[in-house]
């Protein structure tokens, strides 16, 4: 049975984080994990509440304990994961100043082989979940991630670049880092 590496992508809106995490998929011939706030805001609107965030936190652990039982029954190598508690973190606290314990103690509580950080180097391109299309929120929410991602211990990389050329990073950064592991 093959130990199942599962692999968070992450980052400011409009960064490629889903059309990434399809196009790992079908590299490493896995599932992902898709975000949990997208179908949350389809759903229900998208004006939200600190309180609507622990709800989507909690459907986002919900869809990734799916998602690993899944890959662990069909022995898969990886799992690719769109959005974690470090996403839930850092909206809670750039909209809202404020964090709800569980998605701390998520947190501390999961374990991931690597996780990689998009880059803001794609173009904002407008949808209707998306809030933030100045480029100002976009540097400062990539350096918060990035400054997350140095104080904790699981190695992470910036994905960069256009179309295959992001891809191809992505799948170097994965191989590179989680050879380490």
């Amino acid at each position: 049975m093959k130990q199942l590496k599962k692999i968070v992508v992450l980052g400011p809106e409009s960064t490629g984080k889903s059309t990434l995490c399809d196009a790992l998929s079908k590299h490493y011939q896995t599932i992902w994990c898709e975000e949990y706030a997208r179908e949350y805001l389809s759903k229900n609107g998208t004006e939200y509440t600190y309180e609507n965030l622990l709800t989507i936190a909690e459907g986002q652990i919900a869809n990734e304990e799916l998602a690993t039982q899944k890959a662990i029954q069909e022995n898969m190598s990886h799992l690719i994961i769109d959005t974690d508690m470090y996403v839930m973190k850092v909206w809670c606290e750039y909209v809202f100043n404020n964090c709800h314990p569980f998605i701390l103690d998520q947190i501390s509580k999961r374990q991931y082989a690597a996780y990689l950080l998009c880059d803001i180097d794609l173009p904002w391109t407008a949808d209707e979940m998306r809030e933030y299309p100045d480029e100002q929120p976009r540097k400062e929410l990539f350096a918060l991630y990035k400054e997350l991602l140095m104080n904790q211990n699981t190695p992470w990389g910036i994905v960069s670049g256009m179309g295959e050329a992001r891809i191809k990073n992505a799948i170097d950064l994965i191989n590179e880092l989680t050879n380490k592991s």
